[in-house]
């Protein structure tokens, strides 16, 4: 049995210990050990050490009345991140955080995810959606609480995942790759979009591929999954065989697409400098999805 490499984003060392997130004097026994470190963040990027971990300090470089989050244990050390409210856009990818995710050993990128996850939830809910009221850090930080000792309605929030099917069209020996416009030149990927409501995922993978490429789909196989912290999905990767490879682009969706055989696919995975096409980072489910087609999967 072939043995693929775990997408990016997943393999974390976290021990979550979620049995205890509704104690608050275990939280705070962890909070005043010495050995309690806090995740270190510029906004969300992370910091990372030439080892390729990520960069951790002491809880009492907190900002003062900062929430924290306590993410779990990693070498029986409790693991903490400051629930700063940012401002940055939690759906762009800057230049500077593909740096560091570029650095970052496999699982220590998982954990970085775990944290900017929690902090971009918190600053993006600061106030109850039924009541409007402020809110506050609830379970150890997994949660948000509209306090009824504060004139709250007593509503708990949790953070919430967005699904994302992103699949490859396959016909035959060749499978369909397409670019956005805002994209780096000769970049392509697998096509992808948000699960609507009432959809279950073959029907999202379907309708989204004749939706951008007007292809039609005939069966649908999973093949893996993964956290997006960017910022807050479930990449759900899959490869659907379609009827022909006749395509009709929807324009405002992509820019291009091609139709690439497995030694196209591997010449990009490499990085050859003929290679076809320029393929997605090594972090990214895309390129996870094309490894494995590649590879027979």
């Amino acid at each position: 049995m072939t043995r693929f490499a775990a997408p990016g984003f997943t393999g974390s060392l976290l021990i979550r210990v979620d049995h205890e997130r509704n104690n608050p004097a275990w939280f705070d026994e962890q909070a005043s050990k010495l050995s309690a470190r806090l995740m270190r963040l510029d906004g969300l990027i992370p910091r990372a050490e030439e080892d390729g971990t990520l960069s951790w300090g002491s809880l009492a470089e907190a900002p003062p009345e900062v929430e924290l989050a306590l993410l779990g244990l990693i070498d029986d050390k409790p693991r903490f991140v400051a629930l700063t409210d940012t401002r940055e856009d939690p759906s762009h990818r800057s230049f500077a955080v593909n740096v560091v995710l570029n650095q970052l050993q496999p699982a220590e990128a998982a954990t970085y995810a775990v944290g900017r996850g929690l902090v971009d939830w918190h600053s993006r809910h600061r106030f109850c959606a039924r009541c409007g009221r402020a809110t506050r850090a609830h379970l150890s930080g997994w949660a948000r609480l509209c306090d009824r000792e504060q004139g709250g309605c007593g509503t708990e929030h949790f953070p919430r995942t967005d699904p994302v099917v992103i699949m490859l069209a396959e016909h035959g020996d060749h499978v369909l790759v397409g670019r956005q416009h805002s994209w780096p030149a000769r970049r392509f990927s697998a096509l992808a979009g948000f699960l609507e409501v009432g959809e279950s995922i073959e029907e999202a993978v379907a309708r989204e591929l004749n939706e951008e490429a007007g292809v039609v789909t005939q069966a649908v196989r999973y093949i893996c999954s993964q956290p997006w912290p960017f910022p807050s999905q479930l990449m759900i990767a899959c490869i659907a065989s379609v009827a022909s490879k006749e395509i009709v682009l929807d324009g405002n969706e992509l820019e291009g697409a091609l139709w690439v055989d497995r030694g196209e696919v591997a010449a990009a995975l490499r990085e050859d400098a003929d290679a076809t096409f320029l393929a997605p980072p090594p972090f990214a489910i895309a390129h996870s999805l094309l490894s494995r087609w590649a590879e027979g999967a």
